[in-house]
């Protein structure tokens, strides 16, 4: 009969699995030496593992000690183990005994070579993550941590973090809310299936919003598209120099804004038009979905407060870690309205099942000790050079490009001749240079010639190289910049 092993961890450091048919042929102790050979041959023992003593795999296969020292040595003997005075018996390092049939080496997929120059937008510079700070924020948080932490997750998220957030988002960001408002999510696109996907994340009866959604002409696709896969249409909403022109809403009832520094064209919304969709709001009983994706980084004009501040009751504030720590992380969060609280909780479920919760702890304690602002103020100081650098590049050696966008953020947007948008982006991929180009994130439907800035009466021009300026690291930057000039259009 088959006798199914484990052996004991507090005997050896470490669980082995074994199945050994004691009644095959020879008796037992060439059913182990089998079984053994077998395990090392088919890499179920790997190199350098550490058997039991044999006292012990006597003992729970219910075999005599001799049985299994005379099996452990044949197989030392033929190369299969190694046995050291106080080492132990453990499998041998080579991969293959002599005399025992080569494996057919298995060739591991080629990686994927990424960008010789990542200027991509949307991308923090990954080699400044505060790890030395995030973990000591870490540790604490698990010296600190409640035994029910280690349970099933809440599904609106810590109360230490959302804690934490309310006092910051009100002293940073202007953001007027309480904990019990507040609910964690892993990023914006979750939040965006949370709001619209309903439980089952097409939009079904139990989806907290419904379509059509207003939302900027210009803008990530990739919003769109997870939109549409919840059966909700986008209206594109025209942009000048004074952001969306919000006065254009029409029928929608609710309006997806970036009103901090719109994505990608840059700048704030105007404070009259602020102003002015809130009213819409109000009249209109509408609801507005603040993304707030990068407003602590702001460089050359004062801060702009949350526009949830004006009205918590009609404004959806939505932020995230992605841009200011670290897209890893994936921590989110959701400041609603009171009566959207108790929807969007039945859509997550009964328990946390996205943002770690001790992520969530460590963050609550990153924020809480101040570590999150250091490094905030210090990424805001490194970005602006960063900024600073490309915009000089630029003066020098491509001084008929205008650079727009770049009181806040992480990129700038550059305006090129009209025509050569596309040429310029294959020029850039040929010179492994990876960015996009403006055209990427216009709306789809939006190409009517009255409404579109791009004709002439607003602020965007028709063509234009989308430039992060965040991601490389410090020593490479300057080559990107140079990479960057020389594949731009000449005047």
């Amino acid at each position: 009969m088959a006798e199914t092993w484990v052996n004991s961890a507090e005997r050896i450091g470490a669980d082995l699995h074994l199945e050994v048919e004691l009644s095959g042929p020879g008796g037992r102790r060439a059913a182990l030496i089998r079984t053994l050979r077998d395990a090392v041959r088919s890499g179920r023992l790997a190199p350098g593992t550490l058997l039991p003593p044999y006292r012990s795999l006597a003992a729970d296969l219910g075999v005599a000690r001799n049985t299994v020292a005379d099996a452990y040595a044949e197989l030392v003997a033929e190369g299969w183990l190694t046995a050291r005075q106080g080492s132990g018996t453990r499998v041998a390092q080579r991969a293959e005994p002599t005399g025992a049939a080569s494996r057919v080496p298995v060739k591991a997929p080629p990686r994927a070579r990424g960008p010789r120059h990542d200027l991509r937008q949307g991308r923090p510079d990954a080699s400044e993550f505060p790890r030395s700070a995030w973990l000591a924020s870490y540790r604490r948080a698990l010296q600190q941590a409640p035994n029910e932490a280690f349970g099933p997750g809440d599904p609106a998220g810590r109360v230490e973090l959302r804690e934490a957030l309310t006092e910051y988002l009100a002293r940073a960001r202007g953001v007027r809310t309480e904990p019990a408002r507040i609910v964690i999510c892993s990023g914006f696109a979750h939040a965006l299936r949370l709001l619209f996907g309903g439980t089952s994340g097409s939009g079904g009866a139990d989806a907290v919003l419904r379509g059509p959604l207003a939302m900027e002409a210009y803008g990530l696709g990739f919003h769109r598209q997870l939109l549409a896969a919840a059966g909700v249409r986008t209206v594109p909403l025209p942009l000048d120099e004074d952001g969306a022109r919000v006065g254009l809403l029409d029928r929608e009832r609710a309006v997806l804004l970036t009103p901090a520094h719109q994505f990608p064209t840059g700048g704030p919304l105007h404070p009259e038009r602020r102003a002015a969709v809130i009213d819409w709001a109000r009249a209109r009983g509408g609801l507005i979905l603040e993304d707030d994706y990068d407003g602590e980084f702001r460089y050359d004009r004062r801060p702009v407060g949350a526009l949830q501040g004006l009205d918590p009751e009609r404004v959806i504030h939505l932020g995230s870690v992605s841009k200011s720590l670290s897209p890893a992380l994936r921590l989110g969060w959701m400041v609603l309205p009171e009566r959207y609280v108790e929807p969007v909780l039945a859509v997550k479920g009964e328990r946390e099942g996205w943002a770690s919760t001790l992520d969530q702890l460590a963050l609550a304690d990153f924020v809480g000790s101040g570590s999150y602002d250091r490094h905030v103020r210090r990424m805001r100081q490194r970005y602006r050079r960063r900024r600073d650098r490309l915009v000089a590049a630029l003066a020098v050696h491509a001084p008929h490009v205008e650079v727009t966008g770049v009181a806040a953020g992480l990129h700038a947007v550059l305006r090129l001749p009209p025509g050569t948008e596309r040429s310029a982006v294959k020029a850039a991929a040929w010179r492994g240079i990876a960015l996009d180009g403006l055209a990427e994130f216009r709306h789809p439907e939006f190409h009517d010639p009255e409404n579109d800035p791009a004709k002439g009466q607003g602020s965007i021009a028709p063509d234009g190289l989308v430039v992060g300026y965040a991601a490389p690291s410090e020593h490479a930057y300057g080559a990107a910049l140079e990479a960057l000039c020389q594949v731009l259009p000449l005047e």
